[in-house]
C-alpha cells in the first residue's frame, strides 16, 4: 500500500471540497434547467451528480477516519492483537444499535 503523505492531505481535502460543491452546483443547474424546460431526463441527470458528489464526499470521509489514519495521527492506540482503542476524541460508533446485536443479548 502507498503511503499517504500527511503534508497533502489538507489540499487534498480542499480539492475534493471543491470538486464535490461543484458538482453540487452543477447539479442544480440541471434540475433548474429540468424544470424550466419540464424535461423529466434532465432532472434524473441532475439526481444522478448529486449522488455521485454525496458518493465522493462519503468515501473521502471514509478514507480520511480510517483506522490506520487515525493510528497514524496518534487518535488510535495499538493493543495486543487485533484490537484498537480510540483516544481522547476520533470516531465513536457505541450509540449504533443494529438488529443483530440486539438479538444476542
Amino acid at each position: 500500500m502507498l503511503a499517504f503523505d500527511q503534508s497533502h492531505s489538507p489540499l487534498l481535502v480542499g480539492a475534493i471540497v471543491l470538486v464535490v460543491v461543484a458538482m453540487v452546483a452543477w447539479a442544480l443547474q440541471l434540475m433548474q434547467a429540468a424544470s424550466d424546460r419540464k424535461e423529466f431526463s434532465l432532472m434524473l441527470a441532475g439526481c444522478m451528480v448529486c449522488s455521485a458528489a454525496i458518493g465522493l464526499a462519503t468515501v473521502m470521509v471514509m478514507t480520511l477516519t480510517s483506522a490506520d489514519r487515525l493510528h497514524a495521527q496518534g487518535y488510535l492506540s495499538p493493543m495486543e492483537g487485533a484490537e484498537s482503542e480510540l483516544i481522547g476524541g476520533g470516531v465513536s460508533l457505541d450509540a449504533i444499535s443494529l438488529p443483530w446485536d440486539v438479538a444476542e443479548r
